[in-house]
């Protein structure tokens, strides 16, 4: 095997196994399977993970490989090795962190062509984003110190930022689609200053208040004063003037965003990003099913 990352910085918190899978947390609250674990959760044999630690430095990178590190790096991870070593002189441990561990699931679950394995599938579906971590940590009975995870952070501050500045009377595109920008955080998108979808949603959504002569029904939009927090490369041309609606408007609003938008136009940006590097493609799918069911509302029986 090539030398693991970290092999001398961490070792081994807690330790556990839950239906067969065997996980655990280091010392730096770094929440991991075991390569064992690992091979169960995406339904391969053992070997089939320890194979990729021994290629993963290889100078002549395998198509695997490099899928995985693509993975990897679209979600911001460049870890110098799949595993940490923290075998000592009882057991041998090679722990795979949470984040190689979904980037390796995801990988059979969707981009291992013939062997794409169901067991990855399900479990990816179940576990993508903060789920893992979360699943180890309840598991464990851990509980890591407080901290905002870096999607929930800049959205937060995006959030304060408006939340007082659109008048009485109006609302903001921002705003009112916040629980979709929740849902895709949730589904594992790293909403930064690279990937802010309510622009697509407010320029689609301006050519549809003209086209179809929305002003004469309910007045004049105005503009008011969006703000970037101070460490996004937006913020350099802070207050950004963006437009805000009647909120007479609200409901063909809603009805345009579940009707129209999410079905005709959020595919095509979702698949736009994940080509530019922005998204993880299997994210799109993901994503797209998470938001499905606002097109399918349920009457209550």
């Amino acid at each position: 095997m090539n030398p693991a990352q970290g092999t001398l910085d961490v070792y081994v918190d807690k330790q556990t196994e839950i239906q067969g899978i065997e996980m655990g947390v280091l010392s730096d609250g770094t929440p991991f399977l075991t390569q064992r674990g690992l091979a169960r959760l995406c339904g391969v044999q053992n070997a089939h993970i320890g194979t990729i630690g021994a290629e993963w430095d290889e100078e002549i990178q395998k198509p695997r490989i490099t899928t995985i590190k693509n993975l990897l790096s679209a979600r911001g991870q460049t870890p110098t090795a799949p595993y940490f070593d923290v075998s000592d002189e009882k057991r041998q441990v090679y722990a795979y962190p949470d984040y190689v561990c979904l980037a390796i699931l995801e990988y059979y679950a969707f981009e291992a062509g013939a062997n794409v394995k169901p067991e990855a599938v399900q479990n990816f579906r179940q576990l993508a984003g903060m789920a893992l971590r979360e699943f180890i940590y309840t598991q464990l009975g851990y509980s890591p110190a407080a901290r905002v995870p870096d999607s929930w952070s800049l959205f937060h501050d995006r959030v304060s930022l408006v939340f007082h500045t659109v008048p009485h009377g109006y609302f903001s595109v921002f705003k009112e689609m916040s629980d979709i920008i929740v849902t895709l955080i949730r589904q594992g998108a790293q909403v930064d200053d690279k990937f802010i979808p309510d622009i697509s949603v407010g320029q689609h959504w301006a050519n549809h208040w003209r086209d179809t002569g929305l002003e004469a029904a309910h007045g004049e939009r105005i503009q008011y004063e969006h703000n970037y927090p101070s460490y996004f490369p937006q913020a350099a041309s802070n207050p950004q003037p963006a437009y805000c609606y009647p909120d007479s408007c609200l409901g063909e609003f809603r009805r345009w965003m579940r009707d129209v938008y999410l079905k005709d136009k959020m595919p095509t940006y979702l698949s736009t990003k994940a080509k530019q590097g922005a998204l993880p493609p299997s994210f799109v799918k993901l994503a797209l099913e998470a938001l499905a069911p606002a097109t399918r509302p349920k009457a209550l029986s």
